[in-house]
């Protein structure tokens, strides 16, 4: 079974990448994925389910007596239904209804035209110029925002400064880029090193002064690389694409939506840190904070005909559905392969057969471009117990032990590569599911175009690493 499971998931990626030869919707090949894996995992084998997660099995069942009468097939069943399932999509519904809260504030911000005075403020209408300036932004912007937030935001600047969809196009692969590169260097830029920030396998100052410039070079190389292939200067004038004639509101409202919204994004992260609640909880709540200022900025105009205002409701009803389904079929997808357990035989495989671990977190990286990095990063937190510098050295291979001591050479690059690397292809990273809902981006172009540069500015950064590890 799990071969089939494994054959399937290659396949439904195929018919993802060749939507357009296709003329399927990628969405419709994601949800039915995502649902056949698990279907047929719950008709796999009671020992291979078992075999997964013994543990697991082991206190589920131990925490339901009232199951011990019925057979293992259906202790098994009830074991995949009443667990597993519901955990994973818990997972899945947390990076769900952030998104979905993340672009209705992004999405409000836009309608009243709260972008306006930004894309005015920036002069330069040389595409190169514009090019580096985006990704610097989006760098900086992801390494306080998480990567999917500074996308969102990006690509709604981006759809106002270009009018061409090739432009566009390569403008928000650089926005991939820059999302995954600047939220690597820093403990709250990335889902990834967040869980590994927490688990203590790595400090906030020291991976910011460690996996800066790794970072930074691995969107350098291939902002340079694509500057090459822009030439003239902005067709549209900024700021006079998709002026909302019928806005209601003056310029200081527009500018005081902005600001509320950006200050909605920005407090995410710190209502995590003081209430460790997950992230959607605080992106709902300043969803729900933006709301109702709205509403009370248009209570408060008298007159105002029902196609002039711009409330959440009419907002909700433009956000891309389409895009969240998809990202809702891909993830409960490789949470049926992780279920299964073949990430984690996969995991083994790598620890069994490889012992160095620049090329262990660089085949890690690479996986991230097609699995997601959050279950990838979880297992190889697994396999390797965090170790503290006295154990390491005790044993019998110490040089290779400590690389994974706390802010140890392996916790670093698995950082670096687990986010990095999901910007080779356009479906590893959730800003790049995010742009390609967007932008509508294909994904045989983003092979052709850009796969290959931004797996050169991901090896790169790891030049960079070992350069830096070698002489401090």
């Amino acid at each position: 079974m799990i071969t089939v499971m494994i054959l399937l998931f290659v396949l439904g990626y195929m018919l993802i990448a060749l939507e357009h030869k296709t003329g399927i919707n990628k969405t419709a090949v994601a949800l039915i994925l995502g649902i056949l894996l698990w279907t047929l995992y719950i008709f796999s084998n009671s020992n291979l389910v078992i075999g997964a997660d013994p543990e697991a099995f082991h206190n589920f069942v131990t925490q339901h007596p009232e199951y011990a009468r019925l057979s293992l097939a259906e202790r098994v069943r009830k074991y995949i239904v009443d667990l597993q399932i519901i955990d994973q999509l818990g997972n899945t519904c947390e990076i769900l209804f952030y998104l979905l809260g993340a672009m209705a504030i992004v999405e409000t911000i836009d309608i009243h035209q709260g972008f306006t005075p930004i894309t005015r403020a920036i002069k330069s209408r040389n595409k190169k110029k514009l090019l580096w300036l985006v990704a610097l932004i989006t760098f900086f912007m992801s390494s306080v925002l998480d990567n999917m937030t500074s996308a969102i935001v990006m690509m709604m600047m981006i759809q106002k400064l270009l009018s061409e969809k090739q432009d566009r196009w390569i403008f928000g692969s650089i926005v991939i880029l820059a999302a995954n590169a600047g939220g690597a260097w820093t403990p709250i830029g990335d889902v990834t090193t967040i869980m590994l920030w927490i688990n203590d396998n790595i400090t906030s100052g020291n991976i910011m002064k460690t996996l800066f410039l790794p970072s930074l070079v691995s969107l350098a190389l291939p902002v340079w690389l694509l500057s090459f292939r822009l030439k003239g200067e902005l067709v549209a004038p900024i700021g006079d694409t998709q002026v909302n004639t019928l806005l209601s509101i003056n310029a200081q409202q527009q500018k005081s939506i902005l600001i509320i919204g950006i200050l909605c994004l920005l407090t995410v992260p710190v209502f995590k840190s003081l209430t460790a609640l997950p992230p959607f909880a605080g992106i709902l709540l300043t969803l729900g904070i933006l709301w109702m200022y709205v509403d009370i900025l248009y209570n408060h105009k008298n007159g105002i005909p029902t196609n002039a205002q711009f409330r959440l409701p009419s907002v909700l009803s433009r956000i891309d559905l389409s895009t969240i389904l998809f990202f809702f079929g891909i993830l409960m997808a490789v949470a049926a392969l992780e279920a299964i357990g073949v990430l984690h035989k996969l995991s083994v495989l790598l620890n069994s057969g490889i012992h160095n671990v620049y090329i262990l977190s660089g085949i890690i990286g690479l996986l991230s471009s097609v699995i997601d990095n959050v279950p990838l990063v979880a297992a190889a937190m697994g396999m390797y117990p965090t170790l503290t510098p006295g154990a390491a050295a005790g044993m019998a291979d110490a040089t290779y032990m400590l690389n994974f001591i706390p802010d140890g050479a392996f916790w670093e690059l698995l950082a670096y590569c687990a986010g990095i690397g999901g910007s080779i292809l356009i479906i590893g990273s959730a800003a790049g599911v995010v742009v390609m809902g967007l932008e509508k981006i294909n994904f045989i172009w983003y092979l052709k175009k850009i796969t290959g540069i931004a797996l050169l500015g991901f090896l790169a950064g790891i030049g960079i690493y070992y350069l830096q590890h070698l002489l401090f």
